[in-house]
């Protein structure tokens, strides 16, 4: 097993979204347990464990600090840019398997792509649901833009997407961490995906959170943002075959860069998420009884 540290959704060391990366060859995975307790130990939002089961084939289960996920966009775009750092791929497109499904990922000189599943819309809530979801993080509805509302959303996860009107209410929201938990547990989401759209620079300024899964605020997120894309798409706010452009990570110092595209025709809607990403630690995992 080689171990690795790569900085995803930004060209910048240190910033973006760092991700743990396993890469096992063509092995078998290691015991859930092993794999739980390094995802631990390394302390990351996910850790991608990465095997290779053909020429152009490879299965990544995803782990967080708490548990297995079914799918993360980072630890993807991270772990097929380690994956081309060690000469192990070079540029082309690629079969994936995860709990989430079978994707394909393109692998360029610079920016690694990745589809995400079929999108699901999730359920909507009632004002008062709303007006509880706000409060979680010390808002109200009057910080609900005109036309806006949550909803639940996945391209892989499940996560409530929360509109904000403005930038300055994006940065000022505090989190309740138990309360977020509780809601998240009671609507059977990862977490809440906080966006605040109309800026001039991005098709969203974003924040992420899932304190269910030991993640207070995550700095880069490739499932919520493909979720985002295909929110804005269905309510006319970005186009079909565009490349949309979402920033998060600014409030927690690390920011980042997360691309996305959505297209339509006779099969239906296909969200692909893409980004850079930085190669920055190997590690070694030393075995045996301690001296």
């Amino acid at each position: 097993m080689e171990l690795y540290v790569a900085d995803a959704f930004t060209t910048v060391r240190f910033s973006g979204n760092q991700a743990g990366v396993a890469l096992l060859g063509a092995g078998e995975f290691p015991a859930e347990s092993l794999m739980r307790a390094l995802a631990g130990e390394l302390k990351h939002s996910e850790t991608a464990f990465v095997k290779q089961t053909g020429e152009r084939a490879f299965h990544i289960r995803y782990f967080t600090p708490a548990e297995e996920v079914d799918l993360c966009g980072h630890a993807t775009i991270a772990a097929f840019t380690v994956l081309r750092g060690t000469g192990a791929i070079t540029p082309g497109d690629y079969a994936l398997h995860t709990r989430s499904g079978d994707l394909e990922i393109g692998v360029g000189a610079d920016a690694v792509w990745m589809d995400m599943a079929a999108p699901q819309d999730g359920r909507t809530f009632t004002e008062a649901e709303q007006e509880e979801l706000y409060a979680a993080y010390g808002l109200t509805l009057v910080n609900r833009p005109e036309g806006l509302e949550p909803q639940a959303v996945s391209t892989g996860l499940m996560d409530i997407l929360l509109p904000v009107k403005d930038l300055e209410t994006l940065e000022r929201a505090e989190q309740n961490e138990a309360q977020v938990t509780r809601l998240s547990e009671r609507y059977n989401v990862v977490g809440v995906h906080m966006f605040c759209p109309y800026t001039p620079d991005a098709a969203a300024h974003c924040r992420n959170f899932a304190p269910l899964y030991a993640i207070p605020e995550e700095a880069a997120t490739g499932t919520s943002n493909g979720a985002l894309t295909y929110y804005l798409y269905r309510r006319g706010l970005i186009q079909a075959g565009a490349d949309n452009r979402f920033v998060q990570g600014e409030k927690m110092g690390k920011p980042s860069e997360i691309l996305s595209r959505i297209t339509e025709d006779g099969s239906g809607v296909k969200v692909r998420v893409g980004g850079r990403a930085l190669l920055t630690l190997k590690c070694e995992l030393i075995t045996g009884e301690p001296t």
